[in-house]
């Protein structure tokens, strides 16, 4: 069975999966518009949205988790921004 891990935890797990979709090498070929880098940097920004997408839901959820939930999305929508376009 899967262990349940708390908003907090969810928020800080969030945060590292954009910081490694940043740390991607790009390749030589192809450069940052890659299919299998491109994959693999959205998959990560993916991965980190999911994690902390239902937490502005949650009854349970104080207010400051609730608004650093929403940051971290906005943080891997930037990050999307900076890799591909900037």
């Amino acid at each position: 069975m899967a262990k349940l891990i708390t908003a907090a935890q969810k928020i800080e797990r969030a945060r590292e999966l954009i910081q490694q979709a940043r740390e991607v090498p790009i390749p030589q070929r192809g450069g940052k518009y890659d299919l299998s880098y491109m994959a693999e940097v959205k998959g990560l920004l993916r991965q980190a949205r999911d994690l902390v997408k239902l937490i502005p839901l949650t009854a349970g959820a104080t207010p400051e988790i609730k608004a650093q939930s929403k940051k971290v999305i906005e943080e891997a929508e930037q990050a999307n921004h900076e890799i591909f376009r900037g």
